[in-house]
């Protein structure tokens, strides 16, 4: 695993210099979650400049970050909770994410992304969709002291959810790419500060960077189902009004669509 020449005889010298080059090529944030924000992008920039000066390729960090969600979602499965696993386990997964944030910037730094780096990205985004919350239900089954099996609801609750959420997610961005919106009037004003930091911490709870932070507390049974019962409660309103809001966004789109086509055959 070596160094791309020509990219070494391009590249900045220093850390220090890295990431101020790095940090002029980022994502908005606009509607990203408070935790994504200041913690995970933050984090991540440190991550990508250090895999940059490692030589290491989008594609391998987007590897290493599936491992690590595959130990930390493994070892919920396997490992007795206890205070210091769920920290070991939660620290692996906050670690796992932000290596996910961290391959993005490397790809946009070093030229742009590649089908192949988006599939991945994806394919391991599902692998984590897929079995976090059954690694739960296994570890609350074996080892919490439920007394209603009703309890084991919950991860199968949070299971469907994130599916929904997801699917339904990457399905109206596929249809947004083919019928764009019209173009936002020139001179919009960016939203204010404070309208910015509301809406991050509303959308806080369906942040999986949030919900890493909740999975370190299953050790701590009874405080850790609190947290997770009540944050399914807020993510299962946020994807309700997220689907409503998709169905009437596409339902417009629908109409776009009807009106250019009539327009070409009047």
């Amino acid at each position: 695993m070596g160094v791309d020449p020509q990219r070494s005889q391009d590249a900045p010298r220093g850390f220090a210099e890295t990431l101020r080059q790095f940090s002029r090529a980022q994502k908005s944030n606009h509607n990203v979650s408070a935790y994504a924000r200041w913690v995970n992008r933050p984090a991540g920039r440190y991550a990508a400049v250090a895999a940059y000066r490692l030589g290491l390729r989008p594609n391998q960090v987007t590897v290493l970050s599936g491992l690590l969600s595959a130990l930390g979602i493994v070892g919920i499965a396997v490992l007795r909770p206890t205070p210091v696993t769920g920290v070991l386990l939660g620290l692996c997964l906050v670690v796992a994410y932000v290596l996910d944030s961290a391959d993005g910037q490397l790809a946009r730094f070093t030229g742009g992304g590649s089908m192949l780096g988006e599939w991945l990205d994806h394919v391991i985004d599902a692998f984590k969709v897929s079995t976090l919350h059954l690694a739960v239900l296994v570890c609350m089954y074996r080892h919490f002291a439920l007394g209603h099996t009703g309890w084991l609801l919950v991860p199968l609750a949070w299971s469907a959810l994130s599916a929904i959420l997801f699917f339904s997610l990457m399905l109206t961005d596929q249809f947004r790419r083919s019928h764009p919106r019209p173009a936002p009037a020139q001179g919009a004003e960016e939203a204010p500060f404070a309208r910015q930091l509301v809406r991050s911490l509303v959308v806080l709870p369906i942040d999986y960077g949030f919900l890493c932070l909740v999975l370190a507390l299953i050790g701590l049974h009874r405080t850790f189902l609190a947290a997770y019962t009540g944050l399914l409660v807020l993510f299962a309103g946020f994807v309700g009004a997220a689907l409503l809001k998709w169905y009437r966004e596409l339902t417009e789109a629908d109409l776009r669509v009807r009106r250019e086509r009539q327009g070409e055959t009047a």
